[in-house]
């Protein structure tokens, strides 16, 4: 079975992103789920927001960098939304990866704001609703399709009819049961080929 490690969304980490998380040890993967909030969860993506660019955020990246060091370099790196840029970052640049979940954000590798190429050889499922105001309005669909492009047939973009944001997480109102079902189901088929 394979390591994943999952970032949580600007929220923080959630009841909901614990659940799906356990969705996927139930199918028998090790799922860890870091807290890089230090505990604060966040009624909405507005003050999430406010706290991760805050004044007293902490150096994400530095606390990222540290819930990977302890495991394996073959991890699969998650992240939803705000997540993946963490989730994104590690899969591109720590040595090892062995692939990448990014859902409800995607970041471009090429570009002003690109980490740098896809890594040869690591395969990416990406996954958002067509009509989310941040994933499709805001660039991130089509840094998805850029990604897919440059890795071909390692990469799967997967678009879900609604305009949900964060709809994975079950404890959030914008929580949609019957894609996350569908999700989770191609999340555990992609995991079950690497």
């Amino acid at each position: 079975m394979v390591e994943v490690l999952l970032f949580h969304h600007v929220q923080g980490l959630t009841p909901g992103v614990v659940e799906l998380a356990d969705r996927l040890r139930a199918a028998g993967h090790t799922v860890h789920t870091p807290d890089l909030y230090g505990g604060r969860t966040f009624p909405s993506i507005e003050e999430g927001a406010a706290f991760s660019q805050g004044e007293v955020a902490p150096d994400f990246a530095a606390l990222a960098n540290a819930a990977a060091a302890d495991l394996p370099s073959t991890l699969v790196y998650a992240g939803i939304s705000w997540g993946v840029v963490q989730a994104q970052r590690l899969a591109q640049t720590r040595t090892g990866a062995a692939g990448a979940i990014l859902m409800e954000s995607c970041l471009p590798i090429t570009g002003e704001w690109a980490v740098g190429p896809w890594p040869e050889g690591v395969p990416v499922q990406i996954h958002g609703m067509d009509a989310d105001e941040y994933f499709a309005g805001e660039g991130d669909i089509d840094a998805a399709r850029e990604i897919v492009d440059e890795v071909g047939a390692a990469a799967e973009l997967y678009l879900y009819r609604g305009d949900e944001h964060l709809f994975e997480d079950s404890s959030l109102a914008s929580y949609d049961a019957a894609a996350t079902t569908l999700l989770t189901e191609r999340i555990v088929e992609f995991l079950g080929r690497i």
